[in-house]
């Protein structure tokens, strides 16, 4: 087993990945980004869906540690969507409608709608077209985007986020920047759970943890599983939280 350690949009993450998932999924994947990279002969780009809670942030920061280990293997630069959250000033601001009722944006925070879709879409057409380019990062701990956190430069840049592989309007086209796509699907139980301890470890209660999940973060996760494009690569998280071929 091997444990790997990240901060993840400012808050120190664990993860554990079997030998087996990293020797049979995680270095063939990146022996053939590799191979697609090379025979391209400029930069890919590669989306990496996955409801909230399965641990796609994690993973993608792991694929470029592991890209960056193993000798041979282009190294990946690993980037997320949560910086094109719409910032917390706005969504306090702004209302929607969820089950019939309108409520503040705020408390559908990481739905679609709470997004800027138009300025995501623009910034991966810019990374999908080889500029060298800033890329916000979101901060759990200040509860808004960090604008050009980080420099896009690599030959190989893996796009994670929940919404990327989504079959709707406006979010189809995000899609159609990729070299490559993979999924990840779970059980809604292990999301839910692993959701609610995640948002007890920032600090809150479990018993509104347990609201806000059921409340926000659990369409969310429906909608991911239900209404997501195929991907190139499928995998599963089973629910002892290994990864598997779908």
């Amino acid at each position: 087993m091997t444990e790997y350690r990240v901060r993840i949009n400012g808050i120190e993450t664990a993860a554990h990945y079997s030998e087996r998932a990293v020797e049979e999924i995680f270095v063939p994947l990146l022996e053939c980004l590799t191979e697609r990279q090379r025979a391209a002969g400029r930069r890919i780009l590669v989306l990496l869906a996955a409801p909230p809670g399965a641990g796609k942030s994690t993973l993608a920061s792991f694929l470029e540690h592991l890209s960056r280990e193993r000798i041979g293997l282009c190294p990946v630069q690993a980037v997320g969507m949560d910086g094109f959250h719409r910032r917390q000033e706005y969504l306090l601001s702004h209302r929607t409608v969820r089950d019939g009722r309108e409520i503040a944006m705020v408390e559908i925070k990481g739905a679609p709608v709470t997004f800027d879709l138009e300025k995501l879409l623009s910034a991966v057409r810019r990374v999908a077209a080889g500029e060298i380019c800033g890329w916000p990062a979101y901060d759990r701990l200040l509860h808004n985007p960090v604008e050009d956190a980080v420099i896009v430069d690599g030959d190989i840049v893996l796009l994670e986020g929940n919404y990327l592989l989504l079959e709707e309007d406006g979010w189809r086209e995000l899609a159609a920047c990729a070299d490559y796509t993979v999924s990840i699907s779970a059980g809604e139980k292990l999301l839910r759970d692993r959701l609610i301890d995640r948002k007890i470890h920032t600090g809150v209660a479990e018993d509104a943890a347990v609201r806000f999940v059921d409340f926000s973060d659990m369409p969310n996760v429906r909608l991911c599983l239900e209404k997501s494009a195929p991907a190139d690569l499928r995998l599963r998280l089973d629910d002892n939280g290994d990864f598997c071929r779908d």
